[in-house]
């Protein structure tokens, strides 16, 4: 399948070449995208346009970029050491969400995100006791919480797509039931939905797992994705939330999965708590990796905020071709993220139950299936998100506009012709 190559976002427009210089997400060609070799884009073949896993298709920051090869040129290639990344991390915080709150002194190195997230839930739960999520959400909470012994209790986002407090309050009572230690596990932006939490959320949640004794670990890997109209609240800055955990990376803000590190970070009544985190755990991350995401939140600002300015361009773009090409599918523009929550109820396809479930990220289903099948776009399966992702699918628009209109493109063509 061949299409002619669409114009840039605003042609004829004097300064849009000079935002094209600039954008992250306009830099890359769909043949030098090919060539890579990660999962984004060996998974299928190639006639796929892919969409789905969260992945960029971006460059690497030039920040980042020198720091790699200055650390190849040295040889410095061997354990990590030090409280850099926290220390570059916290300067982030205070300069960009006027949280001055960090302590380094709180913080861990972890191998990434999921797995500082399985670290924390080990020091604050047993096996057998309950971790609940909001779903749908990130597919990986339910398989590294399950393979973990702990059960998933879900509360449901309400309509609107944001955490609907009287479903969270239901999920804590059961969640707690018989005497159980429980977790909140939240993601915060949220993930798949692009929802920012907002401070007077994040402070009512906060006060509702105080008074039903459950802890609060937050994801925060997106927390640097939050575009124009919205402001990131760290969850560790509520009140309420001062025996909480949260989880950072530069991992998906400056597209660094492939090198690997993160932080945990304790509230000021958890910290002890922290310092019990085995040692053996800060041997995980690589050390290429942690001089990478230090150097992404040290200096790679300016990089940052032509990527969000892509993004947002992006997240209008999106919207302008959904309406264009699928106009029985709801779009909820996200917030935050690079990720969009497509519900594809109105074409009337089944078969999101032949999946195995929650957490089954391999899987497709329904409109995902179709869409692969039919349009060779390749997209995330709502299913996998849990209860509330029947019907739907995730779009990843972290890639180059010419991608971006010739999937929506191939996806209206899939839907007229069925």
């Amino acid at each position: 399948m061949t299409e002619p190559e669409p114009t840039d976002r605003t042609p004829g427009a004097a300064d849009a070449t000079d935002a094209r210089r600039t954008d992250p997400l306009a830099r890359l060609s769909l043949e030098q995208l090919r060539r890579r070799t990660s999962m984004k884009w060996r998974t299928h073949p190639e006639d796929v346009l892919p969409l789905w896993v969260a992945e960029m298709d971006v460059p690497v920051a030039a920040p980042v970029l020198e720091a790699l090869r200055s650390a190849l040129d040295l040889g410095d290639t061997g354990y990590p050491f030090g409280t850099a990344y926290a220390e570059a991390l916290a300067a982030f915080a205070h300069d960009r969400w006027g949280w001055d709150g960090l302590r380094v002194a709180d913080t861990a190195i972890v191998p990434d995100v999921m797995m500082g997230i399985v670290e924390v839930l080990r020091l604050i739960t047993d096996p057998g006791d309950a971790v609940v999520v909001c779903s749908p959400v990130y597919p990986p909470f339910y398989a590294f919480v399950g393979h973990d012994a702990r059960e998933i209790v879900e509360a449901r986002l309400g309509p609107d797509l944001r955490i609907d407090l009287a479903a969270l309050a239901d999920a804590f009572v059961r969640a707690r039931r018989g005497g159980r230690r429980a977790a909140l596990l939240m993601s915060n932006p949220h993930n798949p939905t692009g929802v920012v939490h907002t401070r007077r959320e994040l402070e009512a949640v906060a006060a509702l797992a105080r008074t039903h004794g459950v802890r609060v670990v937050s994801d925060e890997i997106h927390a640097p994705l939050v575009l124009p109209g919205a402001v990131f609240t760290p969850f560790l800055s509520v009140p309420g939330a001062e025996n909480a955990f949260a989880l950072a990376s530069a991992s998906k803000a400056w597209n660094l999965a492939g090198l690997k590190a993160a932080v945990a970070i304790a509230g000021p009544e958890a910290a002890d708590e922290l310092r019990l985190l085995p040692e053996e755990v800060g041997h995980g991350p690589s050390h290429l990796g942690i001089i990478a995401h230090t150097a992404a939140f040290r200096a790679g600002g300016e990089w940052l905020d032509d990527l969000l300015l892509g993004l947002d361009a992006n997240r209008t773009l999106l919207g302008e071709l959904v309406a264009e090409h699928l106009p029985d599918l709801g779009y909820h523009r996200p917030e935050g993220t690079y990720l969009a929550w497509l519900d594809c109820r109105g074409l009337g396809l089944h078969g999101d139950h032949d999946a195995e479930g929650p957490g089954v990220v391999s899987d497709l289903a329904g409109p995902a299936r179709m869409f692969l099948d039919r349009a060779r776009v390749a997209l995330s399966s709502g299913h996998v998100f849990g209860t509330g992702g029947e019907g739907h699918v995730r779009l990843n628009f972290g890639t180059t506009p010419t991608i971006l209109r010739q999937a929506l493109s191939r996806m209206g063509r899939a839907v007229r012709g069925l």
